[in-house]
């Protein structure tokens, strides 16, 4: 039994869907995506992009096919990439029917805009055919019409109802690979319309507070209402929405599974805020270890405390620790325990080694596992 069952999040049930060689919902790890701002018809800016994502760890890209000429990019970005593509459809049917010839393995779509049943049929054929699955978007800030009158602005059952109606499109047609979302840019709106459509439904759910804002703002914003959801079991796949590179939207979705312990990548910086203890200059130590350790894609966690007070606590729970001493005499600690001391001038550096060397050995764990 766990020492620490207030620790235990018990998700939500979904059913099981493929998004190319991701699996996304009934227990799979909740799956980190991103989309990328670059022209889709530049191929090869795209691919460019999505080389950066994959180098920070996303395991699903999205790229926006308004017109002929992305669809037809798509074939080569997919061919490129190591992760699977959604195509991002609004509208026209067809861009959605080539995506999925190209290789898309989502399209995310809401069928009710596409041009009534017979335009569905044809995408639901494609997707069938190309093994795509769908995800079907709502946002509250393109609810249809016929929902504004009914319910006077978005609200919580109206974004259910819509994403509802829109799976009906895909359920007549005996289409069940779906997941859904349902966005807004208010964060009490969005947890709310998501936990009301966790109740009605088993697809899998992809997470997103939408039009978050800048980096830090959006940031804040986000994990709010993210880990909100994920605190209570709800989500299986989540993209961090920001005015950013699409890089630090990758970083930010993986430190907010994380802290929530339901996916370990990269190292975990545990640090105090500093104060007139410190034995080194704490901010400046941590700036320089998460630049230099980002490369870093094994779960290694590591302490940076400036001072005796909380520093051989915090370092007993991680895998290496460092605390502030007197006569720039700081103690390394490992596995929990103090094990040396080590100087000012090397300090970064040895951590860095001992980080990397336990990383390589957590690699080599892996490896001889599998």
């Amino acid at each position: 039994m766990s020492l620490r069952p207030y620790r235990f999040i018990q998700r939500r049930e979904s059913r099981r869907i493929q998004v190319g060689s991701v699996a996304v919902g009934a227990g799979a790890p909740i799956s980190v995506q991103s989309m990328t701002n670059t022209l889709t018809s530049d191929a090869k800016a795209t691919i460019e992009q999505i080389r950066r994502m994959e180098e920070a760890g996303v395991d699903i890209v999205r790229v926006s096919c308004p017109d002929e000429e992305s669809t037809a990019a798509l074939a080569d970005i997919v061919k490129a990439a190591n992760v699977p593509i959604v195509a991002d459809i609004h509208f026209h049917y067809k861009r959605a029917i080539e995506a999925a010839k190209a290789g898309a393995a989502c399209l995310r779509i809401n069928p009710g805009n596409i041009g009534g049943q017979d335009k569905v049929r044809e995408v639901v054929k494609a997707a069938r055919d190309h093994g795509c699955s769908i995800r079907i978007g709502v946002n509250a800030g393109s609810l249809e019409k016929h929902l504004l009158e009914k319910f006077g602005e978005p609200t919580p059952a109206a974004l259910v109802e819509s994403a509802l109606e829109h799976a009906q499109y895909l359920e007549d047609e005996d289409f069940h690979d779906i997941k859904i979302s349902v966005k807004a840019s208010d964060v009490f709106l969005a947890v709310a319309a998501y936990r009301g459509l966790a109740k009605a439904c088993d697809y899998p759910l992809h997470l997103g507070i939408t039009e978050a804002g800048g980096l830090r703002a959006g940031t804040v914003k986000s994990a709010i209402g993210i880990g909100a959801l994920l605190w209570e079991g709800i989500g299986d796949t989540l993209r961090v929405s920001l005015s950013a590179d699409p890089v630090e939207e990758v970083k930010v979705g993986f430190d907010i599974l994380k802290t929530l312990d339901l996916r370990h990548r990269g190292v975990r910086i545990v640090s105090c805020p500093t104060c007139a203890r410190q034995g080194f200059d704490v901010i400046k130590t941590v700036e320089v270890l998460e630049n230099r350790l980002a490369h870093i894609a094994e779960p290694v966690s590591l302490s940076v405390i400036g001072c005796v007070v909380n520093g051989p606590g915090e370092a007993r729970e991680t895998d290496i620790g460092v605390t502030g001493g007197g006569a720039e005499a700081h103690k390394v600690y490992i596995g929990g325990k103090p094990d040396h001391n080590i100087d000012e001038e090397h300090l970064v550096d040895h951590l860095v080694e001992l980080v990397e060397a336990k990383a390589a050995q957590l690699r080599a764990e892996k490896k001889g596992a599998a």
